[in-house]
């Protein structure tokens, strides 16, 4: 056979311990081919051979090792392997290997001779890089727990393999790196051990059945089959081409080359564990370990997804033993230069909104970069947005107090028969700067690492670091946009005009703002373009269109308002800052003296009691970007000042007005939840008031007292509840009737606020519709 050459060069002037990986009559022939060409060009050097199996080698050959590694300290260890080159094997082996955990690019030994047959070049010998005896044992005296000559030979082992890896990482490219030997590796690490000892019960045998639960990798067909098997699921209903920013993956690829990274990813669909892994592959980046519920590991999906790059986790890390395991695990991928992902919110957004960052399993990451395992680690932020979702109709189910469905064989089927219902459109990813840990937490082994409170600090303000470049590039979209305005109509259809010039204010808001936006959203541009956007989300999906008389008209029916909900929320952060500009010059109006003082005191307030809604700037930061929001019009301290009309023009002149739009259905939520207080325990539970709240919420819509369906929602009465708390409206106190009366009676002031920003916002629609009335007379 001639399908042997060497890609990795040795010395063979000296004496070497050739450690070859065979195991099949096709694979000994390439060996000895190749130790036949090494002899004929090193006739003087003593070349000896051992062979290993692919599996444990057994004790025979174990004890042939030992003696072979006794025999001469100065002697060079040379791992070979017969390396398969992809290709030629039906998928449905390749299918049946990966489900088994065998190589699914090594083809069954009937096969080997038929295919080298035909070509030979499938095929080749590879050697990684050589050590000498002294070098490995010095090296297993250092990191490991290893005692006798049998513990120092799969010592030995263990190395050659990773040398192998690497030479064949270097050939297929770097998507295909995946940790090998992590069990066996961490066990025997002297490091592990003596953490190990100081646990109570803690046993090596108990570690190691946890790593194994823990257990995960890429197996090169995977490589290929899981991005390819995710396309086709989103494709069923997607647009199969994701929308990057190309300048973004360059850049985070040479980042990537430098330092191990977390991607973080925003997290609005069970698709995006699909996505990340897609967008690694297709771009030809390092792949990624996916952190997920150990929920998720059911039927066949458990051992496919863990040969995918998915480590399942328990969801209650109380054991001691499991947490310590699972901070090591971090610690050793890490170490290892191995990317990991998960969302950084924890769980999917039922709200459209980010959620507050999760800090538990980045503290372990921290912990490996405190401990000098990485002289830096990037977090990757990663905005996932989507035009549509069908999810959005089980997040209005949980937000009318509905239960999550378990997941399982059917429910997977389900999801993935849904995907093909209707055409999503489009989905974007960005990948914006990486946040380096080092610039948040200072040095390796520096004081953070023994304060506490300040790690905990500076992980909050690194977390919220990322979360804040997610916000910045996560495009607007027609979506979010038509359903923000529809919202806003409480149920009052709109024709295509009406649509078209009310919305033209919000875009050229973001056009001034410089805030990404998507084709789609540029395109409401044109009345083509928002003809195109409500089409898309008709038939109930939010939208309802009315096409029986005159001219086809469109709206939002109660029962949608929670799943348009979810796609206003989605753009809540690009109007969040104008909106509250809105609502403090409303409160400035009313204030009797120092109407700039109270300007700015209700723009902090208001801050405040939605900061578990969204996120803000620290403090000064947020007060410059308000005054930046008031910079559209000149001098206007001195016409806050004034107060009374000239705010009333201030409000007038301000383009778009949407604070109504974008944070009535909160505050409305927030008055719910502070009105069924007013009569509730001091320590009522969040399940008890939650059930009050729809109850309450549900009479005041119907009656007409809140005018937005979606703020009776579980959904934004657990944020109120944490409002509330945070009030301390949740504490007996001799006052606290008087405070909880006090904090209703400024929502329900707020909410006033907002009626007289909306009765503006109404004036400049009926302006313009006048002025498209006179145009179309006079045409």
């Amino acid at each position: 056979m001639t399908g042997a050459d060497h890609l990795a060069s040795f010395s063979t002037t000296e004496d070497a311990l050739v450690l070859a990986s065979v195991s099949s009559p096709a694979e000994r022939e390439l060996l000895n081919d190749w130790l036949e060409r090494q002899r004929r060009e090193h006739p003087d050097s003593n070349v000896e051979v051992l062979e290993l199996p692919y599996e444990d080698p057994p004790p025979t050959v174990l004890a042939r090792l030992v003696e072979e590694l006794e025999s001469d300290e100065d002697r060079s260890v040379v791992p070979v392997r017969v390396f398969w080159v992809p290709g030629g094997l039906p998928t449905r082996l390749k299918v049946v290997a990966l489900l088994s955990g065998r190589d699914t690019y090594r083809p069954p030994e009937l096969l080997q001779r038929r295919i080298l047959k035909k070509d030979p070049s499938r095929a080749r010998v590879v050697a990684g890089e050589p050590a000498k005896v002294s070098e490995l044992r010095q090296q297993w005296s250092d990191t490991t727990v290893g005692e006798n000559p049998r513990e120092f030979a799969r010592f030995v082992i263990r190395r050659a393999i990773l040398a192998i890896e690497r030479v064949e990482l270097r050939l297929l490219g770097p998507e295909y790196k995946s940790p090998r030997l992590v069990k066996p590796e961490m066990l025997e690490s002297a490091r592990f051990r003596e953490g190990l000892e100081k646990i109570p019960g803690a046993t090596v045998d108990r570690a190691g059945a946890m790593l194994d639960e823990l257990a995960t990798g890429w197996s090169r067909f995977s490589v290929d089959l899981i991005p390819a098997s995710g396309r086709a699921i989103f494709s069923r209903g997607f647009d199969p081409n994701i929308d990057y920013d190309r300048a973004e993956v360059e850049s985070m690829r040479r980042a990537l080359e430098t330092h191990p990274a977390v991607l973080l990813f925003s997290h609005r669909s069970y698709l995006d564990g699909v996505i990340v892994p897609v967008a690694m592959r297709e771009n030809r980046l390092p792949p990624v370990y996916t952190f997920a519920g150990i929920n998720l590991s059911f039927g066949f999906m458990g051992p496919l997804m863990r040969r995918s790059g998915v480590i399942f986790i328990r969801r209650k890390i109380d054991d001691p033993l499991y947490k310590y395991v699972l901070k090591e695990f971090v610690g050793y991928i890490v170490e290892k230069r191995f990317n990991l992902t998960w969302s950084i919110e924890g769980t999917r957004s039922r709200t459209g909104k980010m959620l507050p960052p999760k800090l538990g399993l980045l503290s372990y990451v921290a912990d490996a970069y405190l401990e000098g395992r990485a002289d830096d680690i990037l977090l990757q932020p990663v905005s996932i947005s989507f035009d549509q979702l069908h999810e959005t109709a089980e997040y209005a189910a949980y937000a009318r107090g509905g239960e999550k469905t378990p997941e399982g064989l059917s429910w997977l089927y389900n999801f993935i028969k849904a995907q093909g219902e209707r055409n999503y459109g489009k989905i974007y990813v960005r990948f914006p700067e990486a946040v380096s840990m080092r610039q948040y937490l200072g040095p390796a082994h520096g004081p953070i690492a023994q304060d506490k409170a300040a790690k905990r600090l500076a992980m909050q303000k690194m977390a919220i670091e990322v979360a804040w470049r997610i916000l910045r590039v996560t495009p607007v979209n027609a979506t979010g946009l038509v359903s923000a305005l529809l919202l806003a109509t409480r149920g009052v259809a709109l024709d295509l005009d009406q649509l078209h010039h009310t919305l033209q204010d919000s875009v050229d808001y973001l056009e001034r703002k410089q805030t990404p936006m998507t084709n789609s959203a540029l395109r409401l541009r044109t009345p083509e373009g928002v003809r195109a956007a409500v089409d898309a989300l008709s038939n109930g999906h939010p939208v309802t269109r009315v096409d029986s008389g005159w001219e086809p008209v469109w709206r939002i029916a109660p029962e949608d308002e929670h799943e348009a909900a979810f796609y206003r929320n989605s753009l809540i952060h690009a109007f969040l800052e104008t909106s509250i500009v809105e609502l403090a010059l409303a409160h400035a109006g009313r204030a009797e003296s120092d109407r700039l003082e109270a300007f700015w005191s209700q723009a902090m307030r208001l801050r405040d009691l939605l900061k578990f809604d969204f996120y803000f700037a620290d403090s000064a930061a947020f007060r410059d970007h308000i005054a930046e929001e008031m910079s559209w019009h000149e001098d206007w301290e001195a016409h806050v000042a004034a107060g009374g009309e000239e705010i009333t023009k201030l409000l007038r002149a301000k383009r778009p007005l949407i604070a109504g739009a974008m944070l009535r259905p909160f505050f409305e939520a927030y008055a719910i939840v502070a009105d069924v207080l007013r009569d509730a325990p001091a320590e009522i539970s969040e399940k008890d008031l939650t059930k009050q709240a729809l109850g309450v919420g549900r009479q005041y819509f119907a009656q007409g007292r809140i005018r937005s369906n979606e703020a009776v929602s579980a959904l934004l009465f657990a944020t109120a509840r944490q409002v509330a708390a945070d009030q301390q409206l949740l504490e007996n106190a001799a006052d606290l009737n008087e405070r909880r009366a006090a904090f209703l009676a400024e929502l329900r002031s707020i909410l006033n606020d907002m009626d007289e920003v909306e009765k503006v916002a109404g004036q400049q629609f009926f302006a313009r519709e006048m002025e498209r009335r006179l145009r179309t007379e006079t045409a």
